[in-house]
C-alpha cells in the first residue's frame, strides 16, 4: 500500500507538471531587472569556466613544443596536433551528453557534474606516461569543458537582462583569454629549465588547472537554477520565489502594491508546462521549423572553430619551426595574443547590443578573414618576424575573438528555451567536429612538412571560411538585440496558446 501510494503521488505530481497551462511574468521580470551585484556574481561564477578552458588550451598549445622532447613524452608534431584533436573530440561528446542533461535535469545540476569531470581529466593529464594516456586524459578534460559550454551559455542568456545580453555573453565567453594569459604567464616560469626541470615543469602546469577548478565549485553554490527552466518544468512557484528574492535583494520591489503595479506593466509568457521535451519534437524544431537558423548556427560555429583551432593549437609549433623561438619562450609570445582576444569582446561587445547582431557579426567575421589572408600572404613572402607575426595575430584575433563569441551567443538565443542547451551542444559538436577536430591534425601535419606554401594555403582556407560565415550572417542572421528570449524564439510549450 505504501509503495502504491508513493507511486500514485508521483504520477499526480508528473501530471501537474506536464500539461498545466500557466501565465508567468518570470521572463519579463528577469529582463526588467537593473544591473546589480547579483549579476556581477553570475558573470564571475560563469566566466570562471572559460578562464579554465583558456588555461587548458593555452597550456596544451604552449606545451606542444616541450612534449616533443625525449625527456617528456617524445611526441611528434603530428601527435601534438592529434592530442589537441582528442581534447576537442572529448569536448564534442561531453557537449552532447551534458547538453541533453542540462535541458532535462536543469542548468545548476550539470554545473557541478561538468566541472568535476574537468577536474579529474586535467589532474590525470599531469600523470600521463605516453601519447595514448595523454590523449585519453585530454579527451576526459575536454568532455567536462564541452558540457560546460551548453550549461553555461544557456544559463547566461536566461539570467541576464535582454538589453545587455549580447555584451555580457561576449564578455563571459571572452574571459577564456584571461585563462589563456594566465597559462602563458605560468609556462614562462614552469618551462624555464633554470627553475624547474623540463620533465617536471609540464606536469606541474596541468596541476594549475585542477587547483583553480576547485574555486569554481565554491562560486557555483551562489548561482540559482534558471527560473525560466523551472517555469517550463512546472515549478513556477520556485521560479517566482527566486526572482522575488533577487528583486528584494537589489531593492526593486519594496512592497506588494509596487510589485503588483509593476507586473501589470510587463508582458506575461503563456506556456503549457512539461517534464521533458520528446525527441521527435526536438528533431522537428531543429530540422524543420528552425532549419534556416540551424544552418546559420552550423556555419558560424564551423567557421570560427576551424579558424581558431587551425592557428591556436599549433601556435607554438609555428613559432618554433619557422621563427626558431625556444620552447621556453613561447609563453611570452602568447601573452599579447591573449590580451588581444580579451580586449576584443570587452571593447566591441556593447556594439552587438546597440549597432545590432547582424551588422556586427557580419563585420567581425568578414574582417577577421580578410586580415588572416593578408597576414598569410606576408608570412609566405617572408617579411614577418616572430614579433611582427605575433602582432599581426594579436590584431586579427582582437576582431576574431568577438566573432567567435558571437557564434555562441547566436546559437544560445535563437532556439526555444526547452532545447536551448541541446541546440548549443549540437551546433558546437557539429562545428567542432567538422571545423575544429580536423584543423589541428591538418595544420600539425603541414607544419611537420616544413612547407611555408602549404601553411599559407591552410591559412587561406581558414580565411575564406570566415568570409563565408560573414556572408551567411548577412543573409539570414537574426536581429536579436535587446529582445526577450521568448520573443526571439517562442517556447515550444507556448504553441497554440
Amino acid at each position: 500500500m505504501v509503495f502504491a501510494s508513493r507511486t500514485s503521488l508521483r504520477e499526480r505530481l508528473t501530471k501537474m507538471a506536464n500539461g498545466e497551462t500557466i501565465e508567468s511574468y518570470v521572463p519579463a521580470r528577469l529582463d526588467a531587472l537593473p544591473w546589480s551585484s547579483w549579476h556581477w556574481l553570475i558573470v564571475l561564477s560563469l566566466g570562471a569556466t572559460w578562464i579554465l578552458d583558456g588555461l587548458e588550451v593555452t597550456l596544451a598549445g604552449a606545451l606542444g613544443g616541450v612534449l616533443t622532447r625525449p625527456e617528456t613524452l617524445g611526441l611528434t608534431p603530428a601527435r601534438v596536433g592529434a592530442s589537441a584533436t582528442s581534447y576537442l573530440a572529448g569536448a564534442v561528446l561531453g557537449a552532447l551528453l551534458f547538453g541533453y542533461g542540462t535541458d532535462r535535469f536543469g542548468r545548476k545540476k550539470l554545473f557541478f557534474i561538468t566541472v568535476a569531470v574537468y577536474l579529474i581529466g586535467t589532474a590525470l593529464s599531469a600523470f600521463s606516461w605516453n601519447f595514448w594516456s595523454y590523449a585519453f586524459f585530454r579527451a576526459v578534460t575536454g568532455a567536462g569543458i564541452g558540457g560546460e559550454y551548453a550549461a553555461i551559455n544557456s544559463a547566461i542568456d536566461e539570467l541576464i537582462p535582454a538589453r545587455v545580453r549580447g555584451r555580457v555573453d561576449l564578455m563571459i565567453n571572452g574571459s577564456y583569454w584571461v585563462g589563456a594569459a594566465l597559462g602563458a604567464a605560468a609556462t614562462l616560469f614552469l618551462l624555464d629549465p633554470r627553475r624547474i626541470p623540463i620533465w617536471l615543469g609540464w606536469r606541474l602546469a596541468f596541476g594549475i588547472g585542477a587547483i583553480l577548478g576547485l574555486s569554481v565549485i565554491f562560486f557555483r553554490r551562489w548561482i540559482p537554477e534558471s527560473p525560466r527552466w523551472l517555469m517550463i518544468h512546472g515549478r513556477n512557484p520556485e521560479a517566482e520565489q527566486i526572482v522575488g528574492e533577487v528583486e528584494r535583494k537589489i531593492g526593486v520591489a519594496k512592497s506588494s502594491a509596487v510589485a503588483d503595479r509593476r507586473n501589470r506593466d510587463l508582458f506575461a509568457t503563456r506556456i503549457r508546462t512539461r517534464t521533458h521535451t520528446p525527441w521527435h519534437e526536438i528533431w522537428d524544431a531543429i530540422v524543420r521549423e528552425h532549419r534556416r537558423r540551424s544552418f546559420l548556427g552550423f556555419v558560424l560555429m564551423l567557421t570560427q572553430a576551424f579558424f581558431y583551432n587551425a592557428i591556436f593549437f599549433t601556435y607554438a609549433l609555428v613559432l618554433m619551426r619557422f621563427y626558431s623561438v625556444p620552447e621556453q619562450n613561447v609563453g611570452s609570445y602568447l601573452l599579447p595574443f591573449a590580451l588581444g582576444n580579451v580586449l576584443g569582446p570587452l571593447l566591441l561587445g556593447h556594439l552587438f547590443d546597440t549597432v545590432g547582431r547582424k551588422k556586427m557579426i557580419t563585420i567581425t567575421y568578414g574582417l577577421a578573414g580578410i586580415l588572416l589572408a593578408l597576414t598569410g600572404w606576408l608570412f609566405h613572402a617572408g617579411v614577418l618576424t616572430a614579433q611582427t607575426q605575433t602582432l599581426a595575430w594579436t590584431i586579427i584575433f582582437f576582431i576574431a575573438s568577438a566573432a567567435a563569441s558571437s557564434a555562441y551567443l547566436t546559437v544560445s538565443e535563437i532556439f526555444p528555451l526547452e532545447i536551448r542547451a541541446l541546440a548549443i551542444a549540437i551546433f558546437y559538436a557539429i562545428g567542432t567536429l567538422t571545423g575544429g577536430v580536423g584543423a589541428p591534425l591538418l595544420f600539425g601535419w603541414i607544419i611537420g612538412t616544413g612547407s611555408i606554401t602549404a601553411l599559407f594555403i591552410g591559412y587561406l582556407v581558414a580565411a575564406v571560411l570566415m568570409i563565408f560565415g560573414a556572408i551567411v550572417e548577412a543573409w539570414i542572421g537574426v536581429p536579436a538585440e535587446r529582445q526577450s528570449l521568448e520573443h526571439v524564439a517562442a517556447p515550444l510549450s507556448s504553441k497554440g496558446l
